[in-house]
């Protein structure tokens, strides 16, 4: 707190020890509410009748959020986590000296106990009359007056729990962030997926093109990496003999901030035997729109302004043909590397001799389309050269069964069919390795255990990444990756 604030926070430490000296225990823990405020408001909000209301007798706790003293009559507004509702508080009522020498030492901040019987006042506000009240926690810290508009707004995220006492749509947030987990689990468990939990500390980072964070096991003596991703370990399971395994799990890159990038995120991973990328697309499709219309009850919602419809089907467009549709590249040489050089000259993007076409479409994507997908798209058929863990199509040796989805200019989902040629996969996982030695160091390790895994026999298989946080942003109108992150990474 500022020092500006250090008169108030001593003059609550003050009232605190006069409490202690007159016997009050400021800290009980034996008061049990069972009459949530927020059902309170919901059954009997709609009923006039004083007699109905009076017969109520109700047993109620929550933080103070408003005082209004009135000499021998103070009113105040407890919230809980189901809502708010007022409070009626009588020196007559409750005793003169207990409400002098307790009452009157309450502030905002505090949490407090009361059972009475509910009643409306004069301007119709549905109000508990309280004649018996217990301070159950005093705040030695006054609550701030303006929070939600600080121009530092990562004062917000660094003191989380001011944030969500003062912002209830904060809460809701996050409320809407648990259901779209809860109804994820329940439609995967419904069409056959088994929920796993696979290592958080990894040997040898992968199952993602990525930096990770390394860590040290003392009593081993060596180095661990957060795992980047579940990937390999689900498939190890497939290997095993589980035909459908999913996981919602954090995972850690090493990577910058952004309003898209947190170093630590939470996605759901699964992986299916007998399936292909095509049918991964269409399970996406009614897993998101079913979200959607959970949480929203249409297919049509806004987000930051802009509408985003859901109503499926959704487009399927290659990394050309996105260019083509979205960036008025000439449909004719799209897959020309000349020209699209020149095409990214005429954009001022540089390109990288090693770049093959498909490398260069996809560079070429990023920078002029992705952020133009606002409606669900797939893009489809990824080259090899950036697919390290993918299929390569029967139909053309250069690009993989691959696709991502974007939503809101956001990537939403990656996936595709696995690649379970071992052979196939240790010449790639060689070549990243080539490429981690010549600097990247997103480049994967060689997983010589995956490979052998892989040499006892994967059913073909195809597998999928959803990020959880980005979607949670999409569905509750936040604009930063840190508001749907309880306690995001921040700067020091």
């Amino acid at each position: 707190m500022s020092k500006e604030e250090n008169p108030l926070v001593a003059a609550r430490k003050a009232k605190l020890a006069a409490l202690i000296e007159a016997g009050v225990n400021p800290y009980p823990n034996d008061f049990k509410p069972s009459d949530p405020l927020g059902r309170l408001r919901e059954q009997y909000d709609a009923i006039t009748d004083g007699e109905t209301l009076q017969a109520v007798q109700v047993k109620s706790a929550g933080r103070i959020m408003l005082l209004r003293n009135f000499g021998k009559l103070t009113f105040a507004t407890l919230a809980d986590d189901s809502g708010r509702l007022q409070i009626a508080v009588q020196r007559d009522e409750v005793g003169e000296e207990l409400y002098r020498e307790v009452f009157r030492k309450i502030e905002v901040g505090d949490f407090l106990g009361v059972e009475g019987n509910l009643f409306r006042t004069q301007t119709g506000e549905l109000t508990i009359r309280a004649n018996r009240f217990q301070l159950l926690s005093k705040a030695v810290r006054p609550l701030p007056e303006k929070w939600h508009g600080l121009e530092d707004v990562e004062a917000r995220y660094r003191q989380r729990y001011v944030d969500l006492i003062v912002n209830p749509e904060v809460r809701q947030v996050f409320r809407v962030r648990s259901r779209l987990i809860h109804l994820i689990r329940g439609f995967m468990e419904a069409r056959g997926f088994l929920e796993v939990e696979t290592p958080m500390m990894h040997p040898i980072p992968g199952g993602a093109v990525a930096r990770p964070f390394v860590t040290h096991h003392n009593a081993l003596d060596r180095n661990l990496f957060l795992r980047i991703a579940p990937e390999l370990y689900l498939k190890r399971l497939i290997v095993g003999g589980f035909e459908r395994v999913f996981e919602i799990n954090r995972n850690f890159r090493n990577e910058g901030l952004s309003v898209r990038h947190n170093p630590e995120f939470t996605m759901m991973e699964f992986y299916q035997a007998y399936a292909d990328y095509r049918e991964l697309m269409e399970l996406t499709e009614t897993l998101i729109t079913h979200l959607v219309q959970s949480v929203h009850g249409t297919l049509v919602i806004t987000h930051q302004g802009r509408q985003i419809d859901f109503t499926p089907p959704w487009p399927r467009l290659t990394p050309g043909e996105a260019l083509v549709r979205h960036a008025e590249a000439d449909p004719a040489r799209v897959d020309d590397r000349s020209w699209l050089e020149e095409f990214a000259a005429s954009h001022h993007l540089p390109v990288k001799t090693a770049w093959d076409v498909g490398k260069l479409q996809l560079e070429l994507f990023e920078a002029l389309v992705e952020n133009r997908l606002i409606n669900p798209t797939f893009i489809i058929d990824y080259p090899v050269s950036v697919s390290p863990l993918s299929r390569r199509s029967d139909a053309n040796a250069d690009i993989t069964e691959r696709f991502e989805l974007f939503i809101g200019g956001w990537e939403i989902a990656n996936a595709f069919s696995e690649l379970n040629d071992p052979a196939d996969q240790a010449e790639r996982f060689r070549a990243q390795v080539a490429a981690k030695d010549g600097g990247d160091l997103e480049a994967m390790h060689f997983d010589a255990d995956y490979i052998q895994a892989l040499e006892y026999g994967m059913p073909p298989t195809a597998g999928e990444g959803i990020g959880i946080d980005r979607l949670t942003m999409l569905l509750t109108d936040s604009a930063a990756i840190r508001d749907v992150i309880l306690f995001p990474v921040l700067r020091s």
